[in-house]
């Protein structure tokens, strides 16, 4: 019985509304990002923890020693669309508090979820290279917003992730892939655009939201326990998908979007609407 309450309480948590002050609003929409205290318990967190580690381990694919991978591959495991593999991954991607942050910091109608993935840094995992995300995905507009969840309290040593503020409305660098082409190029553009590097950590509960277009990496995890994070990607519930750009967008079209024809909605049953007013 006091299981079943537990659990009550945590998806009572994960479904109500947390409030999201005008001033985060503001920030967020003029740096592309912002962080937010106290989103989610240590309750919720270890419990949802426990079971999106459990699914990290038991689909993992890469076994390769940290010396023979790439500077990807150094950089986290990577699981995708947990919501499909497990019913209790799936309450925590639905959360429809952290979906409807989402949609209020967009100021949006409504969010559909793109994908989710659980991204485990190793203790010795390399750097995130200075990335946009939104260079991966066939979508009309820049309404798009990934949550990143850390499982534990991330200190500097844990690789927490850092923001370029400002870079979601400058277009360098938008056809870069995640590498080490891409960290160095942008290293230096964002420096030369002078943008405000955010790189603090995380205490446990906080939370960050960043737009697609938004420039961001990780530091190393130099400790001696793995970073646990895990993340969902929402669009503004009517996004329509576009033609490919690159062999990546093509790809996602195929496995996130399911192949719906260009210039239509994604459909509900890969990409259901988790909040909308």
């Amino acid at each position: 019985m006091e299981a079943a309450i537990n659990k009550a309480s945590l998806l009572r948590e994960l479904n109500t509304s947390y409030n999201v002050s005008p001033d985060a609003i503001a920030f967020y929409r003029k740096n592309g990002y912002v962080k937010l205290k106290q989103v989610l318990s240590a309750d919720v967190l270890t419990y949802y923890g426990e079971v999106i580690t459990d699914l990290v381990f038991r689909l993992n694919t890469l076994d390769k020693p940290m010396s023979e991978r790439t500077t990807y591959e150094r950089a986290f495991l990577q699981i995708m669309n947990l919501w499909r593999e497990d019913e209790q991954a799936q309450e925590f991607v639905f959360s429809k508090r952290l979906a409807r942050i989402a949609t209020d910091l967009m100021g949006v109608e409504g969010v559909r979820i793109y994908h989710d993935q659980a991204l485990y840094k190793e203790p010795s995992g390399g750097i995130t290279p200075w990335h946009a995300d939104q260079f991966y995905w066939p979508l009309s507009s820049s309404k798009t917003t990934t949550v990143w969840i850390p499982l534990q309290d991330t200190p500097m040593e844990l690789g927490p992730l850092a923001f370029a503020e400002g870079s979601q409305s400058v277009e360098i660098g938008r056809d870069l892939e995640i590498s080490d082409e891409s960290e160095q190029i942008l290293a230096n553009a964002l420096q030369k655009e002078n943008f405000p590097l955010n790189n603090t950590p995380f205490d446990l509960g906080e939370v960050s939201y960043h737009a697609g277009w938004t420039f961001h990496r990780a530091g190393p995890n130099t400790s001696n326990r793995p970073r646990g994070v895990m993340t969902m990607i929402y669009m503004d519930k009517d996004q329509t998908v576009v033609q490919p750009r690159n062999n990546y967008q093509m790809a996602d079209h195929a496995k996130w979007l399911a192949s719906v024809p260009i210039g239509s909605k994604p459909q509900d049953e890969l990409n259901p609407v988790l909040f909308s007013y």
